[in-house]
């Protein structure tokens, strides 16, 4: 005997949809994170302007990180003992936390000026290099050595305590005592919101690249599901 082909076709149907109950499918975990995950196994080339924008990130971030920790420093030393404890502590370059991101980026910073207050930091800056305070001065020296330069700017009221006008905002005590330490010091007579002079910064080329990875990887977030009952 034969059947309609469109009642044959209506139990297959059935059984198919039988096979594939909601209740009966096992759903993939976590496939959005695990999706992230394998995108960032995934190596991705790098590309030249890549490198130089992970340079001014990684820039930004030492010396970001230096001047926060040398302005809560300064204002702790100089409430306990006054310039001729503070000055001490006027090298964020050499602090631990400092050097250890320096480390991690393979990165050497240092600050230089073209009046500086000791000697072994003179250095020539350009003009158009040292203002606005947002400027950046980014290159490429080598296949494998990056350069970071941004101007450093007296915006903090402690600073004026050694870098200010003498007589006004150094007394002539914490004059002797800076002279006394530093006797070719030429790092005085600033006002608010002139430029002191720049950091510099070389990184090599692996720590670019790590940085770019690291601020370009997709972060998964886990989110709570939603209370039902």
């Amino acid at each position: 005997m034969k059947f309609p082909l469109s009642q044959l076709a209506l139990p297959l149907l059935a059984l198919a949809f039988a096979a594939c109950r909601p209740d009966q499918v096992e759903h993939l975990k976590d496939s959005k994170r695990i999706g992230i995950e394998a995108e960032n196994w995934e190596v991705k080339r790098i590309m030249p302007k890549d490198l130089l924008r992970a340079t001014r990130w990684a820039g930004d971030s030492l010396t970001a990180n230096a001047d926060s920790l040398l302005r809560r420093t300064l204002a702790r030393e100089l409430a306990a003992g006054g310039v001729a404890r503070a000055m001490r502590f006027c090298r964020p370059e050499t602090y631990h936390a400092v050097d250890s991101l320096a480390g991690v980026l393979k990165a050497t910073a240092r600050r230089v000026s073209e009046h500086p207050r000791n000697p072994a930091s003179l250095a020539p800056l350009l003009a158009a290099e040292m203002r606005p305070d947002t400027v950046r001065t980014i290159r490429r020296l080598s296949q494998e050595v990056f350069f970071y330069q941004r101007p450093i700017v007296l915006n903090n009221q402690l600073c004026l305590r050694c870098h200010g006008e003498i007589g006004k905002d150094i007394s002539q005590a914490d004059y002797a005592l800076l002279q006394q330490k530093f006797p070719r010091d030429q790092a005085t007579g600033y006002r608010l919101g002139q430029p002191m002079g720049a950091w510099m910064v070389s990184l090599q080329r692996p720590g670019v690249a790590e940085f770019w990875t690291m601020k370009t990887r997709k972060k998964w977030k886990e989110h709570k599901m939603p209370k039902l009952f």
